[in-house]
């Protein structure tokens, strides 16, 4: 099976590496960082756990950058020194591996890293299918969640969307349901009000909540999925916006985007998203991803 490389050995890369392992439907996992020693203590300790929690993935560490540019998905995630790859320090990165010959899909999992992955598109060429950020979809989650301790449910049964341009976010209320039934049926609207403004006070989302979003993303891009799984994609032209990043239900395979689906709105609800991708800056430093 296709290697992953997780460029970071932080607390997000070490999640998405202990997830990925977890979850066993990717042979390898390699975690790199300018730290070797951490990447290879960290990647060692991942793999001693395998035989407790039953897996047998193989998850190795690495120091050199350029270990990465053969793998079947790069996860750009943070070093254990500097935190985030975000910026133009990102940008470097990303140059460097685009410049070896990686042509593998580069997956963004910090939440400071909207900026960087509109850049990848807009400076360095790659095409826009190939970028996927996974910071934000853990939101979702978040917001199924909440609704399920306002109904004391489960959030197995809550079905929505949530959309924007991160930090700007728009739960679809309109055509989210709970065990089938329309949520805007169950819970009052003033409490829909107070639930995303809850969800939206949980950005930035934490590492293991990233590390469970993006394990899926990971998985659909290297095995194909039939499930439409939320996550920052760069639209061009869908909503108005050219080379900018939305937070979108979309379907993968291939190794890349394969489809960006829009989620049903209501018309208030839709002001609000295009408001939601137009709304931030695109400049180095504007949280997101």
């Amino acid at each position: 099976m296709p290697t992953v490389a997780i460029l970071g050995a932080g607390p997000i890369g070490a999640s998405v590496a202990q997830t990925l392992a977890g979850r066993a439907r990717v042979r390898d996992v390699c975690l790199i960082d300018a730290a070797a020693s951490v990447a290879a203590g960290k990647a060692l300790d991942i793999r001693q756990s395998g035989p407790v929690e039953s897996y047998d993935t193989r998850v190795s560490g690495e120091g050199d950058v350029l270990a990465a540019a053969g793998a079947g998905v790069i996860v750009i995630a943070d070093s254990h020194e500097s935190g985030e790859w975000e910026g133009d320090r990102g940008l470097t990165l990303v140059r460097q591996l685009v410049n070896a010959g990686a042509t593998a899909p580069f997956v963004f999992a910090g939440p400071k890293q909207t900026w960087l992955m509109e850049a990848v598109v807009r400076e360095l060429g790659v095409p826009a299918d190939r970028i996927v950020g996974t910071a934000a979809a853990a939101l979702a989650g978040a917001a199924r969640a909440l609704v399920a301790l306002e109904v004391n449910g489960s959030g197995a049964d809550v079905s929505l969307v949530v959309a924007g341009r991160p930090p700007a976010f728009v739960i679809a209320w309109s055509s989210a349901t709970i065990g089938g039934a329309l949520i805007t049926d169950h819970v009052p609207a003033h409490r829909l009000v107070a639930i995303a403004q809850q969800t939206k006070g949980l950005w930035p989302t934490g590492p293991y909540a990233i590390a469970a979003a993006t394990a899926p993303v990971v998985e659909g891009l290297l095995f194909g999925s039939r499930a439409q799984i939320p996550a920052v994609t760069i639209v061009d032209q869908e909503f108005g916006v050219r080379h900018g990043a939305a937070l979108l239900p979309v379907s993968m395979g291939n190794g890349r985007v394969l489809a960006r689906h829009s989620p049903s709105f209501s018309p208030q609800e839709r002001v609000d998203f295009m408001n939601a991708l137009s709304s931030e800056s695109r400049s180095p430093g504007v949280q997101g991803s």
